[in-house]
């Protein structure tokens, strides 16, 4: 019996294959996407009808991976898939971007897509395919969506583009950037690159949508092969007042224009003002007609602040604060703000201000990630945390949010190209947003390096960010840098990008609008250069170049490769050497093994002298000298015997001074000359064949006492 339907596509020289109709059939759409051995199950289910009072979309996407798609068992007490990693967040951020704006404007109904990782290879990276499983799943239902769309991922490998790049590929590639959009546009895009040009972004963007371009017109082919996919659903989930909406709009447009002309920067003063509009037309209906019709009021009235907002900034040149199109915010910062911590800065621009702090920690410090997909340690952490009164609001703290997780890596895929190559420390920095008026997660990155120069980490150069933002209308288009947090909720792009004063280390857009023409683009990414270096100034302004030392309070690290063979002596025998030398210098010292024969050595002290102990102790095994017989040595004694002691020659050599050979005297007892742990000065005589112990002796560097006469 033939069960489904099953199409593939060849990408980027790698080969993808969708079926439908075999898996999960009762979902109104479902998909089994393959490449290589990586497959996922995407499905979408749509709520026949809206939910009373709701105007707006509720989507859900959710990305889980499941570890048996890996051969693994999840760790934790339950032994169970547990609640998402921030890598399966920011994956279905991805998706949830790209997809939301392609449903109707008026489509409330709520929508549920998941996306499960059934099977993961090591090689074909499932992040990158989400994006096709997911509109995949929609296509082949009956669900309105302005769609198909798709996301690919590309990589720059030795100067080529590569698209969909494997694990392996992507060791050796300088970009690593996810773009999502439809046939005829791009609509998101999110990565992280080693200072590249402006006018090479946009050629990555260029490859890129040829791709989505082929993914599209192959989600559509394989749509018309379904029959349940057409027609779409005939829906009804908005009812609306046209005597109430044209009495707003005359009543309050040219108010509000008014209000978006007087260039007032203050938010909390615009929203006043705004509102003071709004209550001015309820106070001219009755009571009965508010009753009936309030509801209608907020909405039309937001329509009105929205238009009569961009139409100041289109067609009179005037934005929101009174800033010309590229100027902005006034900036200032600080540094070395807190005491204790081992770095901090205070980064404001205009109403927006993040206090970020530095943590240096050592080896025992990284984050521990076991997932499905990467199972190892993370030292470069960096926590965004978004508290609701750096809005003036007072909310219920629910967790860390979706959005501040990825807020926060955005932040940190801008730094971490930028860190020294050699650096030894767990770095940790924690932005907390104080105010937002747009664009906190840019203030976090240059709040970040300020931190990371006051804390004196070397990083190769300072980062800035910007968040750009485009009004597009009637066939007229302004680009905004630096935008406000009004002018992203009524503008159509909010694209940030950070980089260095060479190039762009890390890119962010969302687009609202149907059609990004390139050489708007480029206008915008030039403008965001410039706004950047602006930045980057005042960021230098402030501290030139990282603090030559770290701070008193930071502990010193000291790290090298010792030879793989020589880590079980470093240890000891159920790591008795390496505890006895921790406690001894009051370090701590980590060891872990590395590929080509090499073992890392970390070292962690807060005080210099305890420092070199351990690390001259550690380099004598790891690198012993040899013991020559007829060399003279200091030692300390080990333990003592009835028949001698046994004295350390060198870390980990032993050899025994016997009775006889401590001292020219006759002794009964050994207790009666020494103790454990004093240090004594001897000869190595040789070798004993049977023992092979190294024989010593105290007594021929002693003076010989002379003979008593008769």
């Amino acid at each position: 019996m033939n069960i489904g339907t099953k199409r593939s596509i060849t990408t980027g020289g790698k080969e993808i294959s969708i079926e439908t109709g075999k898996l999960a059939k009762q979902a109104d759409g479902s998909v089994v996407l393959q490449m290589g051995n990586t497959v996922m199950l995407a499905t979408v289910v749509a709520a026949p009808e809206a939910k009373d009072g709701v105007d707006f979309l509720p989507l859900t996407v959710d990305y889980k991976e499941k570890f048996a798609a890996a051969g693994k068992i999840p760790g934790g007490f339950f032994r169970r898939e547990a609640r998402p990693s921030d890598g399966e967040i920011l994956i279905m951020r991805l998706v949830d971007r790209a997809l939301r704006p392609l449903f109707p404007d008026d489509y409330h109904a709520e929508v549920q897509l998941m996306i499960q990782l059934l099977a993961y290879d090591g090689e074909h990276q499932p992040d990158a395919l989400c994006g096709l499983a997911a509109s995949a799943a929609i296509a082949v239902s009956n669900i309105p969506f302005n769609g198909p769309m798709s996301e690919v991922r590309v990589g720059r490998v030795n100067g080529e583009y590569v698209i969909n790049p494997t694990v392996s590929e992507m060791k050796d590639s300088d970009i690593d950037i996810m773009i999502a959009g439809t046939i005829k546009d791009i609509v998101m895009l999110e990565g992280e690159m080693k200072e590249i040009s402006e006018l090479e972004m946009v050629e990555v963007i260029k490859i890129a949508h040829a791709a989505i371009i082929e993914q599209c017109q192959f989600q559509l082919d394989l749509a018309a092969l379904i029959p349940a996919s057409t027609p779409k659903r005939v829906y009804s989930h908005e009812t609306h007042n046209e005597d109430i909406k044209a009495r707003v709009y005359e009543f309050c447009m040219e108010k509000c224009r008014e209000i978006a002309r007087q260039g007032i920067a203050s938010k909390a003063t615009r929203t006043e003002l705004f509102n003071a509009v709004k209550d001015e037309f309820k106070a001219t209906l009755s009571e009965e007609e508010l009753a009936e019709v309030s509801s209608f009021i907020s909405v039309y009235f937001s329509e009105v602040k929205k238009k009569a907002v961009r139409h100041v900034m289109l067609h009179e040149g005037k934005r929101l604060d009174g800033r010309k199109f590229d100027e902005i915010r006034p900036i200032w910062a600080e540094v070395d703000y807190l005491p204790m911590v081992h770095g901090s800065a205070v980064f404001t621009r205009g109403e927006t201000q993040s206090l970020t702090t530095l943590t240096l920690g050592g080896k025992m410090d990284e984050q521990l990630l076991d997932g499905v997909t990467f199972r190892g340690t993370e030292k470069f952490m960096l926590h965004y945390n978004f508290p609701p009164f750096s809005t003036g609001e007072a909310k219920p703290l629910r967790g860390t949010s979706r959005r501040e997780v990825g807020h926060g890596n955005l932040a940190l895929r801008a730094l971490k190209n930028v860190l020294p190559d050699d650096n030894a420390y767990t770095i940790r920095l924690v932005s907390e947003i104080l105010e937002s008026n747009g664009s906190s997660s840019m203030a976090t990155v240059c709040a970040g390096t300020l931190a990371l120069m006051d804390g004196g980490v070397q990083i190769k150069a300072p980062v800035s960010g910007i968040a750009m933002g485009l009004i597009a209308d009637d066939g007229k288009f302004v680009v905004l840098s630096d935008i406000l947090g009004d002018e992203d909720h009524l503008g159509d792009m909010d694209f940030k990008v950070t980089g260095t004063s060479k190039g762009i280390t890390a890119c962010q857009m969302d687009i609202k609008v149907d059609g990004l023409p390139y050489e708007v683009l480029i206008q915008a990414l030039e403008q965001a250069r410039a706004g950047r270096l602006h930045i980057l100034n005042k960021i230098v302004e402030t501290i030139a170049v990282p603090n030559p030392e770290f701070k008193p309070q930071t502990p010193r690290i000291e790290a090298f490769n010792v030879p793989n063979e020589m880590i079980g002596a470093i240890i000891g025998p159920g790591g008795k050497i390496i505890q006895a030398m921790q406690k001894e210098t009051n370090t701590v010292i980590t060891i872990e093994e590395l590929e080509g024969g090499q073992g890392r050595v970390q070292v962690m002290s807060n005080n210099a002298e305890d420092m070199n102990a351990a690390v001259t102790r550690i380099k004598q095994i790891a690198f012993p000298p040899t013991v020559e017989a007829g060399v003279e040595y200091e030692g300390k004694i080990k333990s003592l015997q009835a028949y001698g002691c046994f004295v350390e020659i060198l870390p980990g050599v032993d050899g025994l001074i016997h009775i006889s050979e401590f001292n020219w005297d006759k002794i009964a007892k050994m207790e009666d000359v020494c103790k454990e742990g004093d240090m004594v000065r001897f000869k190595v005589m040789g070798k004993d064949e049977k023992t092979k112990k190294w024989k010593l002796s105290r007594k021929v560097l002693l003076p010989r006492p002379e003979k008593k006469e008769a």
